[in-house]
């Protein structure tokens, strides 16, 4: 399994770019960084991890709070964390995170341009 995001920015419907995104894995008790990359122009990052991921519990970290300050906006959250559990799936896992200064939304999403089993 490999993990790709895009985070888009509710409030006026743009993609977020140069957001800070940080993968980790659960390891030992802890949380060490495995990844950590900016989202393009499109508000993507097309793969977090350069190889398949092994099962286990990771972490997307947003760093929503600096993207906010930087347009002067008040918000509530410093970061957005998605803690996601790896049972084997071998298929891509794709995050969007729609993003606002006081809430977000998150869930599981389709690869862009791939087709899934079931999809017309």
């Amino acid at each position: 399994m490999s993990i790709s995001v895009r985070v888009i920015d509710s409030t006026n419907g743009c993609p977020v770019a140069d957001l800070a995104v940080t993968l980790h894995a659960r390891e030992h008790g802890g949380w060490p960084a495995l990844t950590r990359t900016r989202t393009d122009n499109a508000g993507r990052v097309g793969s977090l991890s350069g190889e398949a991921l092994p099962h286990g519990f990771y972490r997307l970290v947003f760093e929503t709070g600096a993207y906010f300050a930087e347009r002067a906006v008040d918000s509530l959250y410093a970061e957005v964390i998605v803690s996601l559990h790896h049972q084997g799936d071998p298929n891509h896992l794709h995050i969007p995170l729609l993003l606002s200064p006081f809430s977000y939304t998150t869930y599981r999403g389709n690869v862009p341009g791939a087709v899934t089993a079931g999809t017309v």
